[in-house]
C-alpha cells in the first residue's frame, strides 16, 4: 500500500466524523436559502402537470428567467403566456429529451438566446401503464429514453457551464415508486429506479464542487393527467398529492439545497422499512428482513389500485412528455 492510499485510509474515519457533525449541526440551524432572483431556470416537460406548476412557483419566488421544454407546442405556449402575465420573462422550445442530438442543439440555442441555465429541472416523464407481457417493445424503450436517458443528455448539456460558474442546481422530479415498485407500471418503476441511481451518483460526485448541488424529489401519487386511471384505496390515510404542493416543496428544497425529499413525510417510514434500518443486527434471521421488505412493498401496492392486470384500466395510454406523475 503506497503512502497516498494509506493516507486515505487514515483520514476516512476523520472525514466520516466531520460529515456526521456537520449534518447534525445543519439539522438544528436554520438553512440558508438560495436567492432565485438571478437564476435562469429550465424545466423539461414544462407545458403541464407538475412542470407547469413548477414554472409558476419559480416565477412567484422571483426567478429571473424561465425556459420551458416539451414536445407539445400548444401546451408550452399557453404555459409561457401564463408565466409572462405574472411578470417573469419566459421562453419555450420544442424539444424531445429522448433525442440526444436535439437536446444538445436546443441547449446551444438556449445559451445564445436566453443565457446560461443555472437551475435545471428534469421533470419530463411518460408511463405506458401495462404489465410487461402486455407492453409494446417500443413503448418500453420510450419510457427508458425519456425518463432516464433524457436526464443524461440534459445534464451533460448544462452541467459543465454550472461548474465553470460555480453556480448551479440539478433537480430531478422522481417518484416514490423508484424505491417501492408496483405492478402495472413496470416501465415507469424501472426507469425511475434508474433515474434515482443516476441522481444518487451525481449528488455524490458533486459534493466537492462549490456552488453546484442536486435535489431529488420522490412524491407519492400525484393528481396529474399521467396517472388518471390510478386511484388511492384509502384516500383519508394516503391522500393524493396536489401538483402545486409538489412544486412548492421542490422549490423549497432547491432554495435550502436539500438533496432528497420524500412526499408526503409519511413516506419516510416506508423507506426506513425498505432499507431495513430498523434491524441493527445482521444476524437477526434473514426471514425477518424478508418479512419487512414484503410488508413494505405490500403496504404501497395495497394503498394504490394500480392499472395492473386490467383491474383499473387507464382511460388512455398517456405518452405525453409533459405530463408528470408522482
Amino acid at each position: 500500500m503506497d503512502l497516498k492510499a494509506l493516507g486515505c485510509v487514515v483520514l476516512l474515519p476523520i472525514q466520516i466524523f466531520y460529515y456526521i457533525v456537520k449534518a447534525t449541526v445543519c439539522w438544528f440551524l436554520p438553512s440558508r436559502r438560495r436567492d432565485l432572483t438571478g437564476d435562469v431556470v429550465l424545466i423539461t416537460g414544462g407545458g403541464r402537470g407538475i412542470g407547469r406548476h413548477l414554472a409558476k412557483e419559480f416565477a412567484v419566488r422571483g426567478a429571473k428567467k424561465l425556459i420551458l421544454w416539451g414536445r407539445t407546442e400548444k401546451c408550452l405556449k399557453e404555459a409561457c403566456e401564463e408565466i409572462a402575465l405574472m411578470g417573469t420573462e419566459c421562453h419555450y422550445f420544442v424539444c424531445d429529451v429522448a433525442n440526444r442530438e436535439e437536446v444538445y442543439k436546443q441547449a446551444k440555442v438556449v445559451r445564445e438566446k436566453v443565457g446560461d441555465v443555472t437551475i435545471l429541472v428534469n421533470n419530463a416523464a411518460v408511463v405506458h401503464g401495462k404489465s410487461l407481457l402486455d407492453s409494446d417493445d417500443d413503448a418500453l424503450l420510450k419510457s427508458q429514453h425519456i425518463n432516464t436517458m433524457g436526464q443524461f443528455w440534459t445534464t451533460k448539456a448544462f452541467l459543465p457551464r454550472m461548474l465553470e460558474l460555480q453556480n448551479g442546481h440539478v433537480v430531478c422530479v422522481n417518484s416514490i415508486l423508484s424505491l417501492s415498485p408496483i405492478p402495472g407500471a413496470i416501465d415507469y418503476c424501472t426507469s425511475k429506479a434508474s433515474s434515482l441511481a443516476f441522481m444518487e451518483s451525481l449528488t455524490l460526485g458533486l459534493l466537492d464542487c462549490p456552488g453546484v448541488g442536486c435535489t431529488t424529489v420522490l412524491p407519492f401519487h400525484t393528481n396529474t393527467e399521467m396517472f388518471q386511471g390510478m386511484r388511492v384505496r384509502f384516500p383519508q390515510l394516503f391522500p393524493p398529492l396536489k401538483p402545486e404542493v409538489v412544486a412548492q416543496k421542490t422549490v423549497d428544497a432547491v432554495r435550502t439545497n436539500t438533496a432528497f425529499v420524500y412526499l408526503p413525510w409519511t413516506m419516510h417510514a416506508l423507506i426506513i422499512l425498505k432499507r431495513y434500518s430498523l434491524i441493527p443486527f445482521t444476524n437477526i434471521n434473514y426471514f425477518s428482513k424478508c418479512v419487512l421488505k414484503t410488508l413494505t412493498d405490500y403496504i404501497l401496492c395495497f394503498t394504490l389500485e394500480t392499472v395492473c392486470y386490467h383491474r383499473v384500466p387507464l382511460k388512455k395510454s398517456t405518452s405525453s412528455q409533459e405530463a408528470t406523475p408522482a
